[in-house]
């Protein structure tokens, strides 16, 4: 799903290109190609399983009842070869970039598997995808690197924390559903307001993280330009969706906060490339 890929993805590019810039200051089309086939690959996988996983919930849902699996559209077998397709080539792109990559590979896979499951066993299954989440950043600063790196836990953090905080948000809209089919949330369990304040909190200190990063990498004025706007795009965001009103939810979810993933690698981006980051 494009939609969903647009918020982890601009900061695997992100680590991945910083990472370039503090190696030779080149961009390393190759790796870069790697790192975005690792990363739909791994998109691709998580969201198949977590709607395997998820089709007898999704199809008490009547926000979820038109999915594919459930109306039987695509066969559950269909979905696992797909799945299956996605991980190899996920797998493959990783042992292509070094051996660290490969040999860390499986460990990413693990927090995609549990998330779908999360929801049956605590009520905190956000954190669970902001954990998967997190990987991204991180993984994309090893693709270069092949080492560990600090600075990309930091951003790591910032990505998994933001989009637990906006998920947060997105899973009051089914609280009553919730409720009456036993699937565990925060809003389900302490209430949509518990659960914006929550959002809330997670973004402030997603802001912090960023914040973090750019003092940690030495970012330039255009980071800082988009750091601003991030901030902004946050208030706004929680301007328009408020315990009480949440019939601009989705615009939140996926206009929102598409953009400033969008944001941010462009500002990261036009940084770098001032900094002498070359083409």
């Amino acid at each position: 799903m494009i939609e969903h890929s647009i918020f982890a993805l601009p900061f695997a590019y992100i680590a991945s290109l910083t990472a370039m810039y503090e190696w030779d200051r080149t961009i390393h089309w190759g790796r870069l190609l790697l790192v975005t086939i690792c990363m739909v690959g791994l998109r691709t996988f998580a969201m198949a399983v977590n709607r395997i996983i998820d089709r007898e919930i999704d199809a008490r849902n009547p926000r979820t009842a038109h999915r594919e699996l459930v109306t039987g559209a695509m066969s559950v077998r269909h979905a696992w070869t797909g799945a299956l397709i996605a991980l190899v080539v996920f797998l493959a792109a990783a042992a292509l970039l070094n051996p660290l990559c490969l040999a860390l590979a499986p460990l990413a896979v693990i927090p995609m598997v549990v998330y779908p499951y999360g929801k049956r066993f605590t009520n905190f299954p956000q954190a669970i995808l902001g954990l998967a989440q997190a990987i991204g950043p991180v993984g994309g600063w090893l693709a270069i690197s092949g080492a560990w790196s600090w600075e990309a836990v930091i951003l790591g953090l910032a990505v998994g924390i933001w989009i637990g905080g906006f998920d947060l948000i997105y899973a009051c809209q089914d609280v009553e559903t919730d409720r009456e089919i036993g699937v565990k949330s925060v809003p389900a369990r302490f209430g949509i307001p518990a659960a914006i304040w929550g959002a809330r909190a997670c973004h402030l200190i997603t802001t912090a993280l960023f914040v973090w990063y750019a003092l940690a990498t030495d970012a330039g004025a255009f980071f800082w330009l988009g750091l601003v706007v991030v901030a902004g795009a946050f208030v706004y965001e929680h301007t328009i969706v408020r315990p009480h009103d949440l019939s601009r939810l989705n615009r939140a979810f996926f206009s929102v906060n598409g953009f400033i993933g969008i944001a941010l690698f462009v500002c990261a981006l036009l940084d770098l490339l001032v900094r002498g980051l070359t083409v």
